[in-house]
């Protein structure tokens, strides 16, 4: 009997792939616990399909993040925050601010998990932020930090 795997299964293969295997096996464990399928000739055009269309969405999706870099390439954002008489910052620029200033002064929504930094913004002036976008799309975050 062929089955069309749903799941991974140790010792058999991986999901997508079709392997034959004994009746029992396939009718009384594989089908029955939801790992496969029976590998018909709908089933497999099906899984195809559904292949073929979940890689014209990879495309599209990985297409409007490359965009969006170029995007917040371009962009500057502007941070106010109060300094100290030595010129260091009270604090430091958190991710969270970085994500609401670029929503509130571009209309440009990212996620705070999305910048990749290690570095802390403590001084005035300009500085420059990595943001890791997805599927190895990344950007660069221009900020201008000014000092009340």
């Amino acid at each position: 009997m062929k089955v069309l795997l749903i799941k991974d299964v140790k010792a058999l293969g991986k999901a997508g792939e079709v392997k034959e295997v004994k009746d029992g096996y396939g009718q009384n464990f594989l089908i029955k616990k939801g790992f496969a399928k029976h590998a018909t000739a709908e089933i497999l055009e099906e899984h195809k399909e559904s292949q073929r269309l979940a890689a014209e969405n990879l495309k599209k999706e990985i297409a409007s993040l490359k965009e969006l870099a170029v995007k917040l390439d371009k962009l500057e954002i502007v941070i106010t925050k109060k300094i100290g008489q030595n010129g260091h910052l009270f604090g430091s620029i958190t991710k969270d601010e970085v994500a609401t200033a670029l929503l509130e002064q571009h209309d440009v929504q990212i996620d705070k998990k999305d910048i990749t930094d290690k570095t802390t913004i403590k001084t005035v002036g300009k500085h420059e932020l990595d943001l890791k976008l997805g599927h190895a799309v990344h950007a660069t975050l221009h900020i201008d930090v000014v000092g009340e």
